[in-house]
């Protein structure tokens, strides 16, 4: 586990949150073990199933559920990766309240292991969605978060109607990664305390 995302699961936990960053990767191999977040990405990440992913994410609920969780508040929130992983969740879980993406890929050609993107499933959400993203962002670009607008407009589902996104003009590509000289220390606080919100604001 990253320790930014441990460092980010700490935090909601201090604001009481049971919280939860599970091991995503792990049945592929140890995350740790490659030099580069390239290297990471083709030799591993790009190898995880999004089926994989979605039962791993159900099995987490059910853990905290069993362990004084109350899955009637229950939310998700993810970076990157875990930002596209928010989408999907959101539109495969009947138990999630709330979910907010931090930079998620929205679109892209389907492979067996990643058969459909966001863009694909947003007239099929179980939940709102907030979307916090750069301006700035070469790889997931103001073209692809159209798309996805224009898609949860185009659709009846009302939890699409009530999926909103926040650009921040000047921020790139993982604005909240502290660790990086991509953060944007202003524009992280702020997403930070719009995820808050928008959690309270679902009932969570």
């Amino acid at each position: 586990m990253h320790e930014h995302i441990a460092d980010i699961c700490r935090r909601f936990a201090k604001l009481g949150y049971l919280a939860i960053a599970p091991e995503l990767f792990a049945r592929q191999g140890d995350p740790s073990s490659f030099g580069t977040i390239q290297e990471l990405q083709a030799k591993l990440i790009s190898k995880v199933p999004d089926d994989q992913v979605m039962a791993d994410l159900d099995a987490a609920t059910a853990w905290a559920k069993a362990n004084g969780g109350n899955p009637s508040r229950l939310a998700i929130t993810g970076f990157c990766w875990g930002g596209r992983i928010t989408w999907l969740y959101a539109a495969h879980s009947q138990q999630v309240k709330a979910g907010v993406a931090w930079y998620g890929q929205l679109v892209g050609e389907p492979t067996p292991i990643k058969p459909r993107n966001p863009v694909d499933l947003a007239g099929q959400l179980k939940v709102p969605v907030l979307g916090l993203y750069g301006g700035k962002d070469t790889g997931i670009t103001q073209e692809q978060v159209e798309k996805m607008k224009a898609a949860l407009a185009a659709s009846s589902d009302p939890f699409a109607k009530a999926s909103t996104f926040v650009v921040y003009p000047e921020s790139g590509h993982a604005f909240n990664a502290d660790y990086r000289p991509s953060y944007r220390e202003a524009d992280a606080k702020d997403g930070w305390q719009r995820c808050l919100a928008w959690f309270k604001q679902h009932g969570v």
